[in-house]
């Protein structure tokens, strides 16, 4: 079988791969281009764990084909941080103990800097309704949602 040969622009650095039809983007992330922040938790795309951003619209990797991405713009969560500095984001988690196994981690960080992106005030209720679509086994959401709100007003006073 043949193999695609797809050219996008992963966390704004383009980048060449081949993948086989069935491969999924989750696939190709963490098997082809070594970005293993993105988890799979479920592969039905019901957790969240391997979220990130396809033109900038929040998508499960694992329900994404790698050959369907040629030309895109895709943004995980190893392109957050700016080099050694991490995003408010990132440091309210550290500092709200907003993570235990850190297998829905990267998924959360990445839909909220989508939902922030969107909408710079988010409500409680608001950021728990975005954060729905990703399952957290270990925390109980309190500390993720307080992190997300923190950082939010953070990020507002820049």
């Amino acid at each position: 079988m043949a193999k695609h040969h797809i050219e996008a622009t992963v966390n704004g650095d383009q980048v060449e791969f081949l993948c086989e039809t069935e491969e999924t983007l989750l696939d190709v992330l963490r098997d082809t281009l070594h970005l293993t922040g993105s988890k799979e938790g479920c592969s039905s795309g019901d957790c969240g764990a391997c979220s990130v951003t396809l033109d900038g619209r929040l998508v499960c990797s694992c329900l994404v084909l790698g050959c369907e991405v040629g030309g895109r713009r895709i943004e995980t969560i190893e392109g957050m941080a700016k080099g050694e500095t991490l995003h408010p984001l990132q440091q309210r988690f550290l500092e709200h103990a907003a993570l235990q196994c850190g297998i829905c981690t990267s998924g959360m960080l990445v839909a909220s800097d989508v939902l922030l992106k969107r909408n710079a005030t988010p409500s409680e209720e608001e950021v728990r309704f975005w954060l729905a679509g990703n399952l957290c086994r270990c925390t109980g959401y309190d500390k993720i949602v307080s992190a997300v709100l923190d950082a939010a007003s953070t990020m507002r006073k820049g």
